[in-house]
């Protein structure tokens, strides 16, 4: 059973990429003035739940100062905050912030028009479906990074 939803989704996921995938925006170029790293970085992040920096450095393979640089230059711009853990001193959480939420949503791979257009082409019973199965992977797939952060790379 779980070969087979492998399967299918490895079959789908590519369609719904290529229908909606949008021509990389440099940073110059967009209205966030966020760099595809920038981008990277963000999309870590979530409002509610912190990531550690200690946790963000080691999963993106970054070094201390050159993160820490770019993450004083996303807090600046309103992306994102960082705050001192209060039972640990020595860890900085992270949180993006409903800015960086927005700058994510705008600087997308996926082009929000085309995702509409997509989610409108289900019956209306099924878009919740759909967001909430996405939703569920998303879920599971932070989980994969956590407990093992080291991806495999194809051969």
């Amino acid at each position: 059973m779980i070969r087979q939803l492998s399967r299918d989704l490895l079959r789908h996921y590519p369609q719904i990429y290529l229908a909606c995938h949008v021509v990389h925006v440099r940073a110059r170029t967009n209205p966030h003035c966020l760099a595809d790293r920038d981008i990277v970085l963000l999309g870590h992040l979530d409002e509610r739940a912190p990531m550690r920096t200690g946790r963000l450095a080691r999963h993106l393979g970054i070094g201390p100062s050159p993160l820490t640089a770019r993450l004083q230059r996303l807090e600046a711009r309103g992306h994102l905050t960082r705050a001192v853990d209060p039972r640990d001193r020595r860890h900085v959480d992270l949180r993006l912030t409903r800015i960086g939420a927005e700058a994510l949503a705008t600087t997308s791979v996926l082009d929000a028009g085309r995702v509409n257009l997509l989610l409108m082409n289900l019956p209306p019973s099924e878009r919740a479906l759909a967001v909430g199965g996405l939703a569920l992977l998303a879920r599971a797939a932070r989980q994969l990074q956590l407990k093992n952060p080291k991806r495999r790379r194809a051969a």
